[in-house]
């Protein structure tokens, strides 16, 4: 693949005869040449764990200091008074069953994150087919199953990331936008990387971080020693 102007520009910020320190990193990220958007800012953590095994799974979720410069669109299927509880905390869509024939067969998905009461999940279920390759199946590991619409609701709209291991044992996330500046991307990233310290499975034998690396959108990453 021809790599553009401006990543080769990007590449020669870079001394890739060495590993940078965290903040050394995300400050050479911000001064990289910008696109014509506020690009987000990812980690990429290679694990020494294996993602087949039930009992080595690293998955989670952590809420960053700073939010991830998103604004979250959330949808709650609940019923009744946590229902109202849900508009109240502000979700932007509160449904249950009648939601269902919508997502199925119009194709609607003008949101970004489902949080569902337990005893909605029924429902969800049949869902899963559509919602599941899409990663918006709720799932109380990640807080989106709960009779606590309310934090649910907060948690997302404040900053809350989900971690969780891809089949090369990669966790891959977006921590913030360029525009964050260098200490508050650092206070993201350090958050990040303590949840995902923490998170380490008792099964889990040898090296548990393999390599650590940021990246912009659209530009190289950077190997973090």
């Amino acid at each position: 693949m021809k790599k553009g102007k401006r990543y080769l520009e990007c590449e020669k910020l870079i001394d890739t005869t060495k590993s940078y320190d965290a903040k050394e990193a995300i400050e050479t990220l911000t001064k990289m040449p910008k696109p014509k958007f506020d690009e987000t800012v990812e980690l990429h953590v290679k694990l020494g764990v294996d993602s087949k095994q039930a009992d080595q799974q690293v998955r989670g979720t952590v809420v960053l200091p700073n939010g991830t410069g998103k604004t979250l669109r959330v949808l709650v299927f609940a019923k009744g008074d946590k229902a109202k509880e849900a508009e109240a905390a502000g979700a932007d869509f509160v449904g249950a069953e009648e939601l269902v024939p919508k997502i199925e067969k119009e194709n609607w998905f003008e949101y970004d994150v489902i949080v569902a009461t337990p005893d909605m999940m029924g429902v969800i279920g049949r869902l899963g087919k559509v919602l599941g390759p899409k990663g918006l199946m709720p799932n109380p590991k990640s807080g989106t199953v709960t009779m606590d619409v309310t934090k649910a609701i907060k948690d997302i709209k404040s900053g809350k990331v989900e971690y969780r291991l891809d089949k090369t044992n990669i966790i891959h996330l977006g921590f913030g936008k360029v525009s964050f500046g260098t200490e508050k991307l650092l206070e993201n990233y350090e958050t990040v990387m303590d949840a995902i310290i923490k998170a380490k499975p008792a099964a889990a034998k040898g090296q548990y971080i393999k390599s650590i690396a940021v990246s912009t959108t659209m530009g190289p990453g950077i190997y973090i020693a």
